[in-house]
């Protein structure tokens, strides 16, 4: 090895993943930054460099151009080549010494976001009792998705790969107005269908557009965090409305912000609690929306899946005045990494929010979107859906009976009739104790208490299990492990502790 390359101690590996152009530049910027080569230094010639390297002279030419063009090396006409007077604030303190930036804080908004507690908690891969969000993933029509897939591949078109319509696809966009019409009872046309990139990619969307900063939106109390994050990140001013047996209390709402600007709503399984938005109350949210010329944001996020009797139409079938925003997903009929959701909108809407959606960046792959369509126009989406609704009911049953078994004494199941989660109501312990132990038991579960905006409001007794991923079997097990949190929980923390969720 020659003096130079000893001094800056470069190291060169014929078997290295990297180039011999790329580890010769690596090394000589290490060295400028650890300051044994100065601003000012001359370096020998590349002819000399790659003799002494045994490397070709091309390479080191190439890695010579490559810093001067970064600024890092500089020549000088019939002098040779230098290292440049590059800051030294950049250079001359090695990767380890140098102390962090100090950045500036982050916005009002930033810190609000950052502070927004997880949607949900998971331990590691793999389903697990009781997880939320997730559907059945092994029972997905993977053999039907990965055959429409190849076939869509093998004929793609040059069009296909340009910039496509901001709205999604034509052909998805009438097979899910075609689907929610008719099982949802939905009133709409595929001209008022915008694909998104999932069901919060269409909350942030639909918030941005329609909120100013510092305008009253409604947000049902306990409710679900990534509304309040799409929320926050509008802007909006956050008034939590109480949930009580009937759903969203409406007159609570017109007597906290009656003027508000938007109401978000769960109305036909609302999250967490379950329940669903009684007639009455839809109508008077309705009216009140009507008066106040507000937006009504409907969530219908796992209605799809109801047991003993069939699902309450959806609200926005019930509006006559173009008020309501439905928002649907993929993620919990199909599977969340999927990202493919939409949001149905008033027509004189439909181009605003296409256009917002188009400025967003999130385009839905066009394959997937395509894949969809040919999978809900060949009936195989429908047929997916009743055998998930069967499959859930076995499950829900599997989770009633070991919560009877188990439970007894600790926490009592309330009835479900639609969705994926259920809630346990605790006997004799805070739900946020429940819920740590619960993690050290390596079960997923979720405390009611966390889905309140005011803390002081909560009622700290209630856990959210989710249902859904993991197979009836398992589901025994998962509720003796839960029963065991529980009773550690009772010994280990008096009533009314509330510890902090554990930082990710």
């Amino acid at each position: 090895m020659s003096a130079f390359a000893a001094q800056i101690l470069v190291r060169l590996d014929a078997h290295a993943p990297e180039s011999l152009q790329a580890q010769l530049c690596a090394g000589l910027r290490k060295a400028i930054r650890g300051g044994v080569l100065r601003p000012g230094n001359r370096l020998p010639s590349s002819r000399a460099l790659a003799a002494d390297l045994r490397i070709s002279r091309t390479t080191a030419v190439l890695a010579y151009d490559q810093l001067i063009a970064e600024g890092v090396l500089a020549t000088r006409a019939g002098s040779g080549t230098f290292v440049a007077s590059v800051p030294s604030e950049r250079w001359s303190l090695p990767a380890s010494g140098r102390r962090a930036a100090a950045h500036p804080s982050l916005s009002r908004r930033g810190a609000v976001l950052a502070a927004m507690p997880s949607i949900a908690w998971k331990l590691g891969a793999g389903p697990r009792p009781f997880r939320l969000g997730t559907p059945a993933l092994d029972l997905l029509p993977l053999h039907a998705w990965t055959r429409i897939a190849t076939r869509r591949l093998k004929g793609i078109t040059l069009a296909q790969l340009d910039y496509r319509d901001p709205a999604g696809e034509l052909p998805l966009r009438s097979a899910i107005a075609e689907h929610v019409r008719r099982v949802r009872g939905a009133v709409c046309t595929a001209d008022q269908v915008i694909v998104v990139a999932g069901a919060q990619h269409g909350l942030e969307l639909i918030c941005r557009l329609l909120l100013d900063p510092g305008e009253a939106a409604w947000l049902e109390e306990p409710g679900y965090t990534g509304a309040r994050a799409a929320l926050a990140g509008a802007g909006a001013r956050i008034v939590p409305v109480p949930v009580d047996g009937d759903g969203l209390d409406v007159a609570a709402g017109i007597r906290r912000a009656g003027k508000a600007r938007l109401a978000y709503v769960t109305p036909s399984h609302q999250f967490p609690l379950g329940v669903p938005m009684t007639l009455p109350r839809r109508l008077a949210l309705l009216a009140w929306a009507r008066r106040a010329r507000a937006w009504i944001v409907e969530d219908d996020y796992d209605c799809g899946f109801h047991y003993g009797s069939r699902a309450m139409p959806c609200l926005q079938g019930l509006d006559t005045d173009g008020r309501v925003i439905y928002v649907g997903t993929f993620s919990k009929t199909l599977f969340p990494a999927l990202r493919l959701g939409y949001v149905i909108v008033p027509t004189d809407l439909a181009h605003p929010m296409a256009t917002a959606r188009g400025a967003s960046g999130f385009h839905p792959p066009v394959l997937d979107q395509g894949v969809l369509a040919d999978l809900m126009d060949a009936g195989t989406f429908e047929r997916h859906l009743r055998r998930m609704r069967r499959e859930y009911g076995r499950r829900l049953a599997a989770l009633t009976e070991a919560a009877a078994r188990h439970g007894r004494g600790l926490f009592t199941l309330r009835p479900v009739t639609t969705g994926l989660h259920a809630i346990a109501d605790l006997h004799g312990v805070d739900d946020q104790a429940a819920f740590r132990e619960a993690l050290a038991h390596g079960i997923e579960v979720m405390p009611v208490s966390s889905y309140y905006v005011d803390g002081r409001r909560a009622t700290r007794r209630s856990l959210v299990l989710g249902f859904g991923s993991v197979r009836p079997e398992l589901l025994d097990a998962g509720m003796a492990q839960l029963a065991a949190a529980v009773r550690a929980a009772r010994r280990g923390q008096p009533l009314g502790y509330t510890p902090r969720l554990p930082s990710r």
